[in-house]
């Protein structure tokens, strides 16, 4: 039997109204968190001291510009790329004898300018053995690749794909590359995995494309930043929770501990930062640069992750870059310039983006094919096949 949906709906409609309940309270603190937000001083060395001071319970932004500023993008170059990288996998099945897994990169180039060109490209890899199927350590401790292990090693080649097609380029153009999701990796933040396979994964995986990308910059403008749709971040508006905050310095296990209402701060908390930097932006404005907290990002070194966020047509972006790009006006505004123009190529999304994640998508019926194709050439080639029972009943019409 399928799902009931009759005997959901009653409760769909109980969750709605628990919603509409709420709606007054949530615009009432959204209200205050933007007139908290334009009544900060222009010298914000105070905020700024209390945020790096602060011992919160929750993730806060550090801020790089004035937390108050939207600035209205540039104008594109009149020549300039972008290549964007987008991915999708079959993990391993382990109703299934044969293990293996499949990595699909989506990788698009688009020129424009003088002499425009595309580039559409579906990159398939097949893992299979254990050197290709695990991480391991110098002394023989091993790691199998599957499972949310698999979408972290997916970003990092991701990456590799991107990276190796714009250093590939012989072209003096102005490059942007852009990747789906954050550069942070958050699959990595309070997991328990052991130090070699953070240290792979980051250190000698996703951070060496970023050297690639900064080493790049010595030839021609190339950078590398994230697009995030549709972002729950909040880590702007927990800035502004140390903002209104009466304790200096906060500690909120000291203060606060156990209380989960009443907190001084609970008036502007709750909003997303999008629906914050809704009521700030203008279309095509982008928010000042601020830096992410997260304790993983403090191992990027100078590629640590900075972001922003952009007003497009119908939603508020979030935008993710390293430092050096942070850093550098010149190429923020690169960023900016671009992936504002990139999304209104693609009716409010980053068209380079979106024929990336074409490229890469990989359906029901895709996988089925390829476990149909994996059976087939082993059995072709004398090899033994075989199946769980659990998986052989779902393909048995029982009634």
């Amino acid at each position: 039997m399928t799902l009931d949906i009759t005997q959901v709906y009653s409760q769909i409609e109980a969750m709605a109204g628990d919603l509409k309940s709420h709606q007054s309270e949530y615009a009432q603190k959204l209200d205050l968190a933007l007139t908290t937000l334009k009544s900060i001083p222009t010298n914000q060395d105070k905020l700024k001291k209390k945020i790096e001071g602060a011992r919160a319970t929750w993730l806060v932004a550090g801020l790089k510009e004035d937390i108050r500023l939207h600035r209205a993008a540039a104008p594109c170059p009149d020549d300039f790329m972008v290549v964007a990288s987008d991915g999708s996998h079959i993990d391993v099945d382990r109703h299934h004898s044969t293990r293996l897994f499949l990595l699909n990169i989506g990788l698009v180039e688009l020129q424009y300018g003088n002499k425009p060109d595309a580039e559409l490209l579906s990159l398939p890899t097949l893992y299979f053995g254990d050197e290709m199927q695990t991480i391991r350590s110098s002394d023989g401790r091993q790691a199998l690749i599957e499972g949310p292990l698999l979408g972290i090693k997916r970003g990092v080649e991701e990456c590799r794909s991107l990276v190796d097609r714009v250093c590939g380029d012989q072209s003096d153009l102005p490059v942007v590359g852009l990747v789906d999701g954050s550069l942070i990796m958050w699959g990595l933040v309070g997991q328990r995995y052991e130090d070699f396979v953070v240290e792979q994964l980051l250190d000698e995986g996703l951070l060496k494309q970023f050297d690639r990308f900064y080493e790049l910059n010595r030839k021609k403008k190339a950078v590398i930043a994230s697009y995030i749709s549709f972002p729950r971040s909040t880590d702007v508006v927990n800035a502004l929770r140390l903002q209104v905050c009466p304790y200096d310095p906060v500690d909120c296990d000291k203060h606060c501990k156990g209380k989960f209402e009443g907190r001084e701060c609970d008036v502007v908390g709750g909003p997303l930062d999008r629906a914050l930097f809704a009521g700030l932006l203008s279309e095509g404005e982008r928010s000042a640069v601020f830096s992410s907290g997260s304790s993983i990002n403090k191992r990027y070194g100078v590629h640590q992750v900075c972001f922003l966020y952009l007003k497009l047509d119908e939603e508020v972006a979030r935008v993710e870059v390293p430092l050096w790009v942070a850093d550098n006006k010149e190429l923020l505004d690169l960023v900016h310039a671009v992936i504002v123009d990139q999304c209104h190529k693609g009716f409010g999304y980053p068209v380079s983006l979106s024929e990336a994640h074409e490229q890469a998508v990989v359906t029901g019926a895709n996988r089925e094919q390829f476990w149909d194709l994996v059976d087939r050439v082993m059995q072709e080639g004398s090899l033994a096949v075989q199946q769980s029972l659990k998986q052989r009943s779902k393909k048995v019409k029982w009634v």
